[in-house]
């Protein structure tokens, strides 16, 4: 069993150089078993020497060969678990540390035992209905247990590992090389776990992770970052540089991975596609202003991608934008991240002094395009995704809140189609989403009545619909007569509900109800509505243009290319804070 006082003295930099001599004496041993290979057996059995005696010396030397690499990988393996156990104790020794420095700031004692005290109440304490003293010292209490136990199950493992391997060293049972690669197996999957546990809890928020990743001596995270990408690139609450230095070295690891791979599936291809784009973006980009910078990447569900154009952590106006329906990883890459990199220029259009970030998002599973021949397309007529989405997006707005510098950024949230109902019903979720303003475009209704609903001030709640947009004309579930569920499940097609005349989209029993409730573009939603283009009737363009480039200095446009225009600017002067400027219609 470790002791509070044990951890928290612990000096575990012998652990690394240990670690290092093994290190070193596994790329030593290699260079002597290369050296066998290349000057004994090579000009050994060069095709000149043929017989019994010759091929008694060559099975002789093979199994010398293959025993030699088993103790390199043996040396490896040691080594790998010495490093191992230093990073999961020095974690939690983290955790203990900053435990300890929270009970010293609320003027907690703490006994090497890990008891927890403090001076009884004051009268007016106890008349004090928030008065959580006590809860407060439980609270770290339970912290420092945690970070002690963590140490002693770290320290079981590895003491058991540790003698695993002196003993295959002593009997020589080490230098089988099945036994040697299960062995390192067995290291590996130990270091995987012992940090996966010293990391903080799923549960934990983004300040506490921020908090315990500055904990860490910039070695320890450098080394994190290096072995454990996965675990750190996708966290919400670390800094965006550093989620962008891992994942990068995850984006390598997942397009090797998937490239290797015997065979793909569709979806399989799907990804190693987005994976592909997503790289080509970030090698275009180097160099550039803004950089781009990879602050999310995985390979579960759908995909997962998250770029941002500029750093999130130092700008001053930030925007998220969440895409919708059809949304694949290649997006990122592609239209999305455009758009995202649309709206910075925008942005910086409408204040050139401020420092602007703007991200793409993709951080859920949206439902298929309507051309993908997926039967679960039709789930764009269930909030589900939407749903299990806005939950991620508020978590990553949180971290985004955590890890900026200085003062806080002027925060937009900002939806478009499906991905609209994802920032609404985010927006509805205890606390909201922590954003200043919240945008939505070709929103087929946020699943609220009103834009108070959102958790800002209305006044801060924009809508973009264009006149022709389909999407932003659907009629509500009880006038289609239908419901996602029975769609979902086989019944109407798609196409009913989107429906294939102007009847629906100019004549609705009901216009100010769409799929998902009040349409956020009525004057009954009580939200700000600002001008864009009609767009072409019955159009699928209607619906994406909301996000299309602004216009270049002294380029002339069409009638038409500059009402255009006129959504990206709106949106660019309300990412950048100018209010005044933009150019707002009636509620319809």
């Amino acid at each position: 069993m470790v002791s509070l006082a044990e951890l928290r003295e612990a000096d575990f930099g012998p652990l690394d150089t240990v670690a290092a001599a093994y290190d070193k004496l596994a790329g030593d041993f290699q260079g002597h078993v290369d050296q066998m290979d290349t000057q004994v057996v090579k000009h050994l059995f060069d095709g000149r020497w043929i017989g019994t005696a010759a091929g008694a010396a060559n099975a002789s030397l093979h199994t010398t060969s293959t025993r030699l690499d088993a103790a390199h990988i043996e040396m490896s393996a040691m080594g790998t678990l010495l490093r191992e156990a230093a990073d999961s104790f020095r974690l939690a020794q983290g955790k203990l540390q900053e435990a300890l420095q929270d009970a010293q700031d609320g003027h907690f004692t703490v006994a090497d035992d890990g008891t927890v005290s403090w001076p009884p109440p004051a009268a007016a304490e106890r008349k004090d209905p928030n008065y959580d003293t006590p809860q407060q010292g439980k609270a770290i209490a339970n912290r420092i247990s945690d970070a002690v136990n963590e140490a002693t199950t770290a320290d079981a493992r590895i003491a058991k590992l540790l003698d695993d391997l002196t003993q295959r060293a002593r009997t020589g049972s080490g230098l089988d090389i099945a036994q040697a690669q299960k062995d390192l197996g067995a290291v590996t999957q130990a270091g995987t776990d012992l940090l996966a546990a010293g990391f903080p809890s799923k549960d934990a928020t983004s300040t506490q992770v921020l908090s315990w990743w500055n904990q860490l001596t910039p070695a320890e995270q450098q080394r994190l970052i290096e072995t454990h990408p996965d675990l750190i690139g996708n966290r919400d609450g670390i800094p965006s540089l550093v989620r962008d230095q891992a994942n990068r070295i995850n984006l390598t690891n997942l397009i090797n991975q998937y490239e290797q791979k015997p065979s793909l599936s569709a979806d399989d291809k799907t990804k190693l596609d987005g994976f592909n784009r997503i790289q080509k973006t970030l090698s275009d980009n180097v160099g550039q202003h803004p950089p781009a910078l990879l602050l999310g990447i995985s390979d579960q569900g759908q995909g997962r991608g998250i770029l941002s154009y500029g750093n999130p952590d130092t700008a001053q106006n930030v925007s998220a934008y969440v895409p919708g329906l059809g949304t694949t990883l290649s997006n990122v890459g592609g239209k999305d991240g455009d758009r995202a990199h649309n709206v910075w220029l925008a942005a910086k259009k409408a204040d050139p002094t401020a420092t602007t970030a703007s991200i793409v998002w993709l951080g859920y599973d949206p439902p298929p395009g309507l051309d993908s021949g997926d039967p679960s397309t039709a789930e764009v007529m269930l909030p589900d995704r939407a749903e299990k989405g806005a939950a991620s997006y508020d978590q990553f707005l949180s971290g985004l809140r955590a890890t900026h510098q200085g003062a806080p950024a002027h925060l937009t949230a900002l939806g478009h189609s499906y991905g609209s109902t994802t920032v609404g019903l985010a927006a509805q979720r205890p606390g909201g989403t922590g954003a200043d303003d919240v945008i939505l475009v070709g929103s087929p209704g946020t699943g609220a009545d009103k834009a108070s609903q959102l958790n800002v001030d209305p006044g801060h709640v924009w809508v973009g619909a264009a006149r022709n947009d389909p999407v932003t004309h659907l009629p509500s579930k009880a006038e289609a007569g239908i419901d996602g569920t029975a769609l979902v499940a086989g019944g109407p097609v798609l196409g009913t509900a989107l429906g294939t005349t102007t009847d629906w989209i100019y004549n609705q029993a009901d216009p100010n109800q769409l799929w998902y409730g009040t349409d956020p573009a009525s004057a009954q939603f009580g939200a700000q509505r600002f001008d864009v283009a009609d767009g072409a009737p019955l159009s699928v363009d209607s619906h994406s243009q909301y996000m299309d480039a602004p216009q270049s200095p002294g380029s002339t446009l069409s009638p038409t290319d500059a009402a255009n225009q006129d959504s990206i600017t709106n949106i660019g002067q309300i990412v950048a804070g100018k209010y005044d400027n933009v150019n707002r219609v009636a509620g319809r």
